[in-house]
């Protein structure tokens, strides 16, 4: 049977998160100041970003909730784990301010999302939370591209995990094997909607390559030829 619709993810897929995390939080750092036990404004974001996917994961399985995640990067960026959770709020959410402000969707969403919006049905799954997402979505001018967006909070479960996949075929009312699953995470997207029975595509926008087993593109513009059986992509389409 084709596939019916694409499930999609959001940040780092169709949303340019790093580039709007990174930029935001050097305008933060301008106006906070340099937290001690940082040579350089540089140093201080890429420890930020490995303390964001360090706090993600344990997000994702189940040992914070998504408020604590996040009092917990500021903490840990911080070196200050005594922070109390109004403090750390209040940090974090100065720093939203200038996250928000350098959002932007990647070049090739809205064309890949016109043209694949006459013969497939599109859908979000996130593992963040439908407040942040759906208010996310139509800040950048797209939530009605998307018949529905679930998200990890609201469903109870996270990706990689089965569930998740399944629980947003069920919402829009199709079996697995009738969905796309489109992110930029390797195990986390691709690898797990596999094992859940969807068709899992590895968006690897940074060419890092070397996972044969996944279906994977460099860009959203390989993925209408791809859904629509074009063969160019090795063995026979098994899209239907």
């Amino acid at each position: 049977m084709p596939i019916r619709a694409v499930l999609w993810d959001i940040d780092d897929t169709i949303f340019d998160y790093a580039s709007a995390d990174r930029t935001g939080m050097g305008k933060h750092l301008e106006h906070e100041g340099l937290p001690s036990g940082y040579a350089s404004v540089e140093q201080a974001l890429v420890a930020w970003r490995e303390i964001t996917d360090i706090q993600w994961a344990r997000f994702a399985a189940g040992e914070s909730d998504f408020p604590g995640q996040r009092r917990d990067r500021v903490r840990q960026f911080l070196g200050a784990p005594e922070m109390s959770d109004d403090e750390a709020d209040a940090w974090f959410g100065r720093h939203v301010e200038h996250y928000e402000a350098a959002w932007a969707l990647f070049p090739d969403t809205i064309p890949v999302l016109d043209l694949l919006a006459g013969d497939y049905r599109h859908a979000v799954l996130s593992n963040s939370s439908i407040h942040n997402q759906d208010r996310k979505l139509r800040i950048l001018g797209v939530r009605d591209r998307f018949e529905a967006v679930v998200c990890a909070v609201e469903l109870g479960v996270s990706k990689p995990e089965a569930a998740a996949f399944l629980g947003a075929c069920e919402v829009i009312g199709l079996a697995p094997h009738e969905v796309a699953y489109v992110g930029d995470q390797p195990d986390i997207d691709a690898r797990g909607a596999v094992e859940a029975g969807l068709t899992g595509i590895w968006l690897d926008r940074g060419g890092l390559g070397g996972r044969p087993e996944l279906i994977r593109i460099t860009g959203l513009d390989e993925l209408p030829p791809l859904l629509r059986g074009d063969t160019r992509f090795g063995a026979p389409s098994t899209f239907g």
